[in-house]
């Protein structure tokens, strides 16, 4: 099996690959496949950004195309950075200045008032285009006021995850492994609902 990553970023990259390939999944980047034309996410949320990243993705290349688009929602600002959680502190994307937005916006906020959720949409379109799954995983915490942790990836240096009844409560998302991340987080939740729908498409493949 084989899937085409509608990203280039590297180390989300790496966590699906991390999470896929096991059960026999190829990913393959971009640039296995010459590169992809840049897309333009206009779309007011997660799923809508996914479903148009995997569209585009799969009518280039003629290949199956997963594609995801994820980010950081805080109740505090309303559900911000949400879909702009990449690019929060302006273009280039650099995850240092984003977390130092953010660590600013909330300066003076209380820990109880630090509620956050990450959230990942995923979408699959098969080689003519058409989004056949589309699926949504979410992981809860809240927001330190200092970065713990040496996995830094995006937001998870300030993220505490908080949900009940999973050893991984009460640490940070980077200071987890890679398999106790993947247990408990927005991408690792999606990407186990989208492997339970896929045999349905495997008949379809080449």
């Amino acid at each position: 099996m084989e899937l085409l990553l509608a990203s280039g970023n590297a180390k989300k990259l790496a966590e699906v690959r991390g999470l896929l390939e096991p059960l026999g999944v190829r990913v393959l980047a971009p640039q296995d496949v010459g590169g992809l034309p840049e897309v333009i996410e206009d779309r007011p949320d997660f799923a809508g950004n996914a479903s148009k990243k995997a569209v585009e993705a799969a009518q280039h290349t003629g290949r199956w195309c997963l594609a995801d688009d994820s980010g950081l929602e805080v109740d505090a600002l309303d559900g911000a950075p949400g879909v702009f959680s990449a690019r929060y502190a302006g273009e280039p994307s650099d995850d240092a200045r984003n977390n130092a937005k953010l660590l600013e916006d909330l300066r003076g906020v209380p820990e109880p008032r630090r509620g956050a959720r990450f959230v990942c949409a995923l979408a699959l379109a098969d080689p003519a285009g058409r989004v056949v799954e589309l699926v949504l995983g979410t992981a809860r915490g809240r927001i330190l006021e200092h970065a713990r942790g040496t996995r830094d990836f995006g937001y998870d240096p300030l993220f505490l995850f908080t949900e009940e009844g999973h050893p991984e409560t009460g640490r940070g998302f980077a200071e987890l492994e890679p398999a106790e991340k993947a247990a408990v987080s927005h991408r690792g939740r999606a990407l186990r609902e989208l492997l339970a729908k896929l045999p349905a498409h495997l008949g379809a493949r080449h």
